[in-house]
């Protein structure tokens, strides 16, 4: 039997009310207006928007005010639109709007099933906020409509800068704006993407940023720029941007999320060669000065001035004019200090204003040194730029070489002559050259197996043995007592070892120079520490050597020995250099041995932490030198096994996993190697005939008796990797960072 077809339901049909113009008059604030806490915020915006307009966007709800009976009087209420009915109540009253003008409503139906506060909820409830990249392509679209920035600030009550900052955001490419609107991103990563205006490099980024996790705004406005230059470098700001784009350098757009940068330079080529051709034509003008040499470089390394001795020049005198004008400088500033002595915070222009007296005193204290041109014939200077990209001219240093001889008389010993000649022609050897080929500064070696553990590279140890030393310079010149210690030392291991050929009491501190550096050297807490207690002790150094004596025994014994242990710090070697097998010349592995384990005693006995010294492991002084496997290794020590197995599994290029780890590893207090303590070792013992027995270097500098740099270093990690071997499932062995 079959069935009877279900018959559907019936809907009712929604009815909307009609809308009609009203006169204004005839409508009336509602009492069932829910919106009663900051009623009037925003009200000159909105007054602003319809007059500007002219209209309303959207038109007002009303309600017909019925009498006792129930009739419709003529006149409306409106629950749902009194912030708009406030505007156009201000716009009567201004004689913008007549009185009795129409407004355009929706009047709600008389059997309507909703209250009026219904209504008024509703209206200010069921709302959804628009999303901010619809925001960016409206004012896109304005603007391509023939709006100026300006209009659209104006309309939207903003700033050109935000409505700029808006534009750029817009022309990023559609696939991100794709993920953002899907919330794969947020607005600062978003921001981060116009550092560069090409989609397809943007595109590329974002691949990137997925695969190594690095979606922090700066890294990737980083991984954008990274082939450029940014306006802040020294060198842009050296050459100047003006320059610059006068030679047809072309620039990325200005970056609008961030003060600091005004864009970036992308002719990397032609900016290099416009700061060398600036540094040579400053050259030129210092050299014509009369010098006998001139050094000029970009970057000079710390201690560049290392055996050269410096001589004394005088400042030029200043004019009558100029020493009055520098008496009314010095007058201002005390009137200005005194009358403002009492307020906790200076006005904006009296600030200004000391700011620019204090400049202009210090070019009195800057002008010009004159040397004897009698000394400028033997003496050189360097040239060079500043961080802020200012000229740095350092006159008056003299080389060793050039140091001027008395002439000796003819026929006055001949013998001595002849016998310095002969040492002279013995020492003067050629030195034997070695090819180095580098790419960007670096040894360009292949890169080998990911899971082989290779020895550090030679130059790498030999750089960071120079922050040690340079550490511990800074250490023991803040310690007088250390340093006291470390002289006597010295003075007793003289005395009682019999070496005693030369002067009845000799002792000297030679400066041990970094000859092999990293360029972060002289950047890095500790060398500028030292440098600014060098430069404070210099100033304080009376200028005639006769006055030196008298001097020193005026000085307080606090300072006597604050002097004296800055001057024996200066004599702190912990410098790495390849020991020669067959100690015929340079240093033996006994004498590494024993240079290594001294600067271990002084790190200890300072308490030096090379990690707290502020050494910070970076792609460019150990991650970006070193192999795949070394850098997981170094992960895995400071932060365990797992994270270093993810990073493997995550980072399949060396640069993203070295980046990736120095990011890390920033702050965890980690350490390479030979910035760690030495294991301790027995005593150097003398054999039967007084001299040195040979002594093993530590596993991380021993080799075999070869000359390549890998025979030299050979089981840096090869001990770790044998007790790995027999314990697979131990922990990473405690770091001691002594450094």
């Amino acid at each position: 039997m079959a069935r009877a077809a279900k018959k559907k339901p019936v809907l009712e049909l929604i009815e909307f009310s009609r809308a009609r113009d009203i006169p204004f008059n005839r409508i009336h604030l509602s009492n069932d207006n829910v919106r009663e806490v900051d009623a009037d915020v925003g009200l000159d915006e909105l007054e602003f928007d319809v007059e500007r307009r002219e209209d309303l966007i959207l038109g007002i709800n009303v309600r017909a005010i019925l009498d006792a009976d129930g009739n419709e009087t003529g006149d409306f209420e409106t629950p749902a639109g009194g912030r708009r009915h406030r505007v156009i109540a201000r716009l009567v009253a201004k004689g913008r709007f007549p009185e009795d003008g129409l407004v355009p409503c929706i009047v709600k139906k008389a059997n309507a099933k909703t209250s009026a506060v219904d209504d008024s909820l509703a209206e200010n409830t069921f709302r959804q906020a628009l999303h901010p990249l619809d925001q960016f392509r409206a004012f896109k679209r304005m603007v391509d409509g023939g709006m100026k920035i300006e209009e659209v600030a104006s309309a939207y009550f903003t700033t050109d800068r935000y409505v700029e900052q808006r534009l750029v955001l817009a022309k990023v490419s559609p696939k991100l704006h794709a993920v953002y609107a899907a919330n794969g991103m947020t607005l600062k990563m978003l921001e981060a993407f116009t550092a560069h205006p090409d989609h397809e490099r943007q595109e590329q980024v974002w691949e990137a940023v997925q695969q190594t996790h690095r979606n922090e705004p700066w890294q990737i406005r980083d991984m954008l720029t990274e082939t450029t230059v940014p306006s802040s470098d020294k060198r842009a700001r050296f050459v100047g941007l003006d320059a610059y784009l006068a030679a047809g350098g072309p620039v990325l757009p200005r970056y609008l999320f961030d003060d600091d940068e005004d864009g970036w330079l992308e002719d990397v080529k032609l900016l290099d060669r416009m700061v060398a051709e600036k540094l040579k034509a400053a050259a030129d003008e210092v050299a014509a000065e009369g010098w006998k040499w001139l050094a000029a470089d970009l970057e000079l390394p710390y201690g560049y001035d290392h055996d050269l001795r410096g001589i004394v020049g005088t400042f030029a005198e200043l004019s009558a004019k100029e020493r009055r004008q520098r008496e009314k400088l010095r007058d201002e500033q005390e009137r200005l200090e005194t009358e403002y002595a009492g307020h906790e915070e200076l006005p904006d222009h009296i600030d200004r204003r000391l700011g620019e007296i204090e400049k202009q005193l210090e070019a009195f204290e800057r002008r010009p040194v004159v040397f004897d041109p009698a000394e400028i014939a033997f003496a050189g200077a360097f040239v060079t730029v500043d961080e802020d990209g200012e000229l740095i001219v350092d006159r008056g240093w003299v080389r060793p070489e050039d140091e001027p001889v008395e002439t000796v008389e003819a026929g006055d010993e001949p013998e001595a002559d002849a016998e310095a000649e002969t040492d002279a022609d013995s020492e003067a050897e050629p030195e034997v050259q070695r090819t180095v080929i580098t790419v960007g500064g670096e040894a360009d070696e292949p890169e080998e197996d990911e899971k082989a553990v290779r020895p550090l590279p030679e130059r790498l140890v030999i750089e960071l043995s120079a922050h040690r030393t340079i550490a511990l310079r800074h250490a023991v010149g803040n310690n007088p007592r250390i340093a006291m210690t470390a002289l006597l030392h010295k003075l007793v291991h003289d005395a009682f070892k019999r070496q005693t050929h030369g002067a009845g009491l000799h002792v000297s501190v030679r400066e041990i120079y970094c000859g092999e550096q990293g360029v972060d050297l002289k950047n890095t807490p500790y060398a500028k520490a030292v440098d600014e207690r060098h430069e404070n002790w210099k100033a304080r150094l009376p200028a005639d050597s006769d006055a030196l004596w008298d001097w020193l025994e005026a000085l307080d014994d606090d300072s006597r020995m604050a002097l004296l242990a800055h001057c024996v710090a200066f004599g702190v070697n912990a410098l790495y250099e390849r020991p020669n097998p067959l100690s015929a010349s340079g240093i033996s592995e006994a004498g590494l041995q024993r240079r290594l384990s001294e600067a271990d005693r002084l790190a200890i006995v300072t308490g030096l932490d090379m990690a707290e010294a502020g050494f910070r492991p970076t792609v460019a002084n150990y991650f970006g030198r070193v192999t795949k496997q070394r850098i997981l290794e170094a992960v895995a020590e400071a932060c365990g096994a797992s994270t270093a197995n993810l990073f493997e599994l995550q980072k399949k290029d060396k640069l993203g996993l070295a980046a990736a780890a120095e990011e890390r590893l920033a702050n965890t207090g980690w350490l390479p190697e030979p910035l760690r303590l030495m294991v301790e070792e027995p005593a150097i013992e003398p054999d039967a005939d007084g001299a040195e027995a040979d002594v093993a270097l530590p596993d991380f500098l021993a080799g075999e008796e070869e000359t390549d740099a890998e025979s030299v270093i050979p089981a840096f990690l090869k001990r770790r990797d044998t007790e790995d071997a027999a314990d697979p499932d131990a922990d990473p062995a405690p770091l001691v960072a002594a450094e």
